[in-house]
Order: C-alpha cells, then structure tokens, then sequence
C-alpha cells in the first residue's frame, strides 16, 4: 500500500487567526501539553557510584595504601632493629660467659650444674635458661636436663667445626618465640699457637623473646590506629578536590541539559587554562555556532512557512472564480465536441485538485503557525462516524465496513475528527484495497477508531514516514491523485485532541492505522 495521504471528502476552511490568543487558545484545546512536556524533561539523578564517589574512593585508596606502605617499611625495620639488637645483646654476653667459664676436664654433673645457674643469672637483657651437653650428659640450669625449643638443627651447627663461635637462631613454640644461642666450650693449646681446640661440651641458652614480641606488637597497633585517623583526615582533601574536579562537569551537564530543552544561549563559565577549562570553551564555541545554525534553519522555515501561507491565500480567490466557471463549463461539456468536452472535462478535475492542495496547504499552515482550534463537545462517537461514511457515499458493505460500538460518549471537535476518519477511509480505499473496516470502542480510558484495509500492506522502510509532508514510497512517482498531505492533517488533528495515530501492518495483510483520543 502506498504511504501516499489523501484527504478524502475535503473539510472546510478554517479562517486563520492571528495574534497573541493563538496560543492560548491551542494550549486550553489541549490542557495536558505543558504537564506532558515538563514531565519529559530530563531530570538529574544522584548516582551511587558516579564520578564523585570514584574519586574519593582512589584518593583514600592512595592515601590507605600510603599509610599501609610506611606503615609495613616501618615495622620491618623496626622489628629488625629491636630483635636484633636483642640477639646481638644476648649472643654477645652468653659467648663471653662461656669463654669465661673455668670447668675441669672430664666434666662433672654437679660442678657444670654450678656453673651454668651462676650463667643463667647473668643473662642478659633477661635470664636464661643455660642447657649443656657433654657427651651423653645432659645438665641445665632448670629442672629438665633438656629443652625441646633446641633444634636439631641448631646442634648440628653447634658440632660444627667450621662455627667454632656457635650459633644462634629464632624458634616459635607453643605461640612463644625463643631465642636459641649455641657455643661450644673451647681452649686454647699452646701447640697450636694459640688455635682454639673444643673440649666436646656445648652450652646452650634459651631466652624468650615475648617482650620483645609485645613490643612490635604495641607497634603494629598504633600504626593500625594512626591509620584510621589519617584516612578520616584525608577525606577532607579528597572532597574538596572531588569538588573541584566535578564542578566544571556539573556545569557541563547542566548545560547540555538546558541546550535540550531548547535554550541554545546557555553558556559555561570557563576558567582557568586545565582540560575541562578548554572543554568548556569548546562547549560554549559549539553551543554558539549551534544557536546560530538553529537561527538560520528557523528563520528559514518561517519563510517557507509564510510563503505557503501567503501563496495558498493569494491563489484562494482566483481558484473560486476558476471552480465556478469550471462548473459552467461542465454543464455545457455535453453541448461540445467530444475533444473539447475531454479538455474541459480535464481542466474542471485539475482546477479541483488544485483546489483540494490549495485548502490543505492552508489547513497545515494553521497547523505550522499554532492559529489552529479545538471546538469540543460531547457527542456520539459512533453516530460521527456513520455521518462521515454517509456524506462521503461510503455505504457499499463491499467497500467499507464499520463495526461501531455504540453508546460511546466522547467530548471530540466533530468536524475534526470528521476529517480524521475521512482521510484514514479515503486513504485506505485509494491505496489499499476493500473491503476497509472501521473499527470503534473503548480501551480504558481512551475511544479507538481503527480503520485496516485488504492491500499489500506499507513496506518496512516506508512506515516511518507514512505520516510526512509530501512523502512518496516511490521516487520516480511525481504526481499523484491526492495532496500529499491528507495523513500530515489527520497526525495534527489527533495531537490537537491529545491522542496518538500509529500505521502497521496486519498479520493477515493489509495496513492498520489506529488513532487513540483521551474521552
């Protein structure tokens, strides 16, 4: 099916108003406009995760992996320094009371015992407790002969030859930590020129290092609790530098915004010479030569608008003197020649199409210009629809079918929506094929008047445009029986009512075009 509009049974003129109550007039016919369209503007949204919370969010990420970092460095070299100045201590002094000890070769149990309580007490930073061994004699300064905190490893390295000073090393039992300290009792031979020679016993001290553990310990703690506070701190800074960030973004938004809904002279104050600063003086070089466009097109259009106007009313007048002597002619059409009678016969059909395109230019420049008005009143949809189909002789059942539902009381400008139906018949009749059903009744709270037709249907790419000014599915197609604007007219007059009017495709074939008007 052709998109191509026709107007049916032409509507008669409008006279065309002028000045400030136009529009008044066109917004009280439509008393829902401004609340629809102040309900579409765009509304700005807080967003959860939105450019301000993921800046804060790094800056306190830099700043807790800052404190973290220091944090960790100075626990570690803190830990060194305070463990190892322990060890450093305690191997210092136990090897010297070892190198001092005096213990008669072969060993006895009571005389080493002896020695090792007095070794014990000298520990330092802290008591120790002292472990010797001497072939399979096993001596402390406690009351176990042996300690299982001693590793076997730490005994290898104390047999050794080459640690001839012994060893130490740091072991984790039952959750304590313990210092292990290995020296093995030495003399020195004077055949081999002062050389030290081992004598088989090995002492060992055994100091817990849980102060020490506390210590770093307490360390950790406050470092955990002065990291709280520094993030609480540098919250501060990282919110005012969000603001700093988001406030040229938030102009922008509010300006591209505002452009929207239609005012073209919004501005950014820029600032400053950063990336948003030149962003904002891009936006406002492209808002400006925008405006201007949009001035151009529009002053364009008003002229194009007038223009048809203007000719449509000057033509006017000429037309009803042609459309008169036309009928004269057709009259007397039967007294002429058969080629004069075809030519007067073509002139009366073209002067009364010129006439049909003339009457719908000005109809859609009251429409263009907003002069156009709505007389409502409540009236029978149905009994509408049947005057519509009676003065247009669209009675055959095998042309159109209405099924009309009756008692239907709508508050609809009769002779509008008398041209809605015309045009939507007409058309379906002219570029579809019959039967055309029309269809009338209720859903919620809006009268539907579908009208479908028995054609091939609108292709796909045509269906956009089905309800444009002068559209034709076919290009190479340059005249045609109608004006081209007969389903423009019928979209206007269905906005004017506050209503929708879709065009499709039938399943089964064939277009529908459904208009919904509120009750």
């Amino acid at each position: 099916m052709s998109p191509e509009p026709d107007a049916g049974h032409r509507h008669q003129g409008e006279g065309q108003g002028h000045g400030q109550g136009q529009g008044q007039a066109e917004d009280q016919g439509r008393p829902g406009r401004a609340l629809r369209r102040k309900a579409r503007a765009p509304r700005l949204r807080p967003h959860p995760f939105g450019l301000r919370t993921r800046l804060v969010l790094a800056f306190l990420l830099v700043a807790a992996v800052g404190c973290g970092t220091t944090a960790a460095l100075t626990y570690r070299a803190a830990r060194n320094a305070i463990l190892e100045q322990t060890q450093d201590t305690a191997v210092s002094a136990f090897r010297e009371q070892v190198d001092s000890l005096g213990i008669a070769l072969p060993v006895e149990a009571e005389q080493l015992r002896t020695a090792l309580l007095h070794i014990a007490r000298q520990g330092k930073p802290r008591p120790w407790r002292v472990y010797a061994e001497y072939g399979t004699l096993r001596v402390s300064s406690t009351d176990r002969p042996t300690s299982s905190v001693i590793t076997p490893e730490l005994r290898h390295r104390a047999t050794d030859q080459t640690t001839p000073h012994g060893s130490f090393q740091r072991v984790v039992k039952g959750g304590t930590p313990y210092l292990t300290i290995a020296v093995p009792a030495v003399f020195h031979a004077r055949s081999a020129a002062g050389a030290p020679q081992r004598t088989g016993l090995v002492l060992y001290a055994v100091m817990d290092l849980t102060e020490e553990e506390a210590n770093i310990e307490a360390m950790v703690t406050a470092a955990r609790d002065g990291a709280l506070p520094a993030l609480a701190v540098a919250l501060i800074p990282a919110l005012i530098a969000a603001r700093g960030v988001l406030r040229p973004v938030r102009e922008l938004r509010h300006a591209a915004h505002s452009m929207g809904r239609g005012r073209l002279d919004t501005r950014i104050h820029a600032k400053g010479s950063d990336e948003l600063a030149d962003l904002a003086r891009t936006f406002n070089e492209s808002a400006a030569a925008l405006e201007r466009s949009v001035a151009e097109l529009r002053s364009a259009e008003a002229r194009a608008r007038r223009f048809a106007s203007d000719v449509s009313h000057e033509l006017r007048t000429p037309l009803a003197g042609m459309l008169a002597v036309t009928e004269v002619l057709d009259e007397d059409a039967g007294t002429l020649d058969s080629d004069t009678a075809r030519a007067v016969r073509l002139i009366s059909a073209e002067t009364g199409k010129l006439a049909v395109l003339v009457e719908d230019l000005m109809e859609i420049s009251r429409f263009d210009a907003r002069a156009a008005e709505l007389h409502t009143d409540e009236v029978d949809a149905a009994d509408c629809v049947r005057k519509t189909l009676q003065h247009r002789y669209w009675t055959d059942p095998e042309q159109v079918v209405p099924y009309l539902t009756e008692g239907i009381r709508a508050r609809l400008d009769p002779r509008r929506f008398d041209v809605v139906v015309a045009n939507l018949v007409g058309n379906a009749l002219k570029h579809g094929g019959a039967p055309v059903t029309v269809r009338l009744y209720v859903e919620g709270d809006e009268l539907v008047t579908e009208v479908a037709d028995r054609g091939p249907g609108i292709h796909p790419d045509v269906l956009p445009h089905v309800f444009d000014r002068f559209y034709k599915a076919d290009q190479a197609r340059t005249r045609s029986a109608g004006s081209g604007l007969g389903l423009a007219i019928t979209l206007e007059n269905v906005r004017l009512h506050g209503g929708t009017v879709t065009a499709a495709n039938h399943p089964e074939g064939g277009a529908v075009f459904t208009v919904r008007m509120p009750l």
